[in-house]
């Protein structure tokens, strides 16, 4: 994992831009926190997708701003850009897994799409689940043949079978997930075309929110009218597609606010907005507070 510096957030890569080296590894916890305590305790970000399953302990782990409670079992999802940081406390147990993009994606099935976009890039749920006790062992099973792999000295199709190990791990996740949702909502669509099209529209505005882009241009990027669009999130999410877009630039805007080195000004230019004052007002509008305001808050 490499380090990269600059006004921006502090942010992390995996053999980024080097095909040629591994685009998958596998951590364990308490070792890695140990080793790397100094950084995992700010806020950063990362290129890459990352995995932390806290098999034991008790304690807090933050995500875009918001603390959540880790316990035994407790499964985090960290997308890549999103800012998060571990507490004080090294006395975990469990494993990290981290990947790049392309390594889970290769074939971009509909199964690989949504597996990455609805349990990594939902702003819309939690980015943890608890899998309970009676999954850990199917789970660790899986954990054992990437390590089994992973020390293979063989090195035709590693990367195919190690993906492979990686999307069963992450399909048995999701099925709990489903469980769970099932539970609350038995009437609730979980894999239907419905679902992957809102799943297509958040991942459509996180490539795309600096560009500028309004409903109707996204509604052509998903091959559905305006209507269609707004129907769909109105009944999978009670928002509209607008609300969403607003949320996405907010989210990036606090982000920058509060992480980086950059001033209110250079901020607004980065998502895209070419006279500050507008970029002040509009923050102020859907938030309740200035940027400034906003940063003393938080600090």
């Amino acid at each position: 994992m490499v380090k990269e510096t600059s006004s921006i957030i502090n942010e992390y890569h995996l053999n980024r831009y080097q095909p040629d080296k591994p685009q998958f590894a596998l951590h364990d916890l308490k070792e890695y926190l140990k080793t790397n305590q100094c950084q995992a305790v700010k806020p950063h970000i990362h290129s890459f997708y990352q995995i932390i399953w806290f098999k034991k302990g008790i304690g807090d782990h933050s995500v875009d701003f918001k603390t959540y409670e880790v316990f035994d079992n407790a499964l985090f999802f960290v997308a890549p850009n999103q800012v998060h940081y571990f507490d004080e406390s090294t006395d975990y147990e469990g494993i990290m897994l981290h990947f790049n993009k392309l390594f889970l994606t290769q074939e971009q099935t509909p199964i690989d799409f949504f597996l990455t976009c609805n349990l990594f890039n939902n702003p819309y749920q939690q980015p943890s689940c608890c899998i309970g006790s009676d999954m850990d062992g199917i789970l660790d099973r899986y954990i054992l043949q990437i390590k089994d792999e992973l020390e293979n000295p063989e090195t035709f199709g590693k990367e195919f079978i190690l993906a492979n190990y990686l999307k069963s791990f992450l399909i048995q996740i999701q099925r709990r997930k489903n469980q769970f949702e099932r539970a609350a909502d038995p009437l609730l669509q979980l894999f239907d075309e419905k679902r992957m099209q809102l799943v297509n529209f958040i991942n459509l505005i996180d490539e795309n929110y600096k560009k500028g882009y309004n409903v109707t241009d996204y509604a052509r990027l998903l091959h559905m009218s305006s209507r269609s669009l707004s129907d769909l999130t109105h009944q999978q999410l009670n928002k509209t597609p607008s609300q969403m877009l607003q949320e996405r630039i907010i989210l990036e805007a606090q982000r920058l606010l509060l992480y980086s080195n950059l001033n209110i000004n250079q901020v607004g230019y980065r998502l895209g907005f070419d006279d500050p004052s507008y970029f002040v007002k509009y923050f102020k509008k859907y938030t309740g507070a200035s940027p400034s305001e906003f940063k003393k808050s938080i600090s």
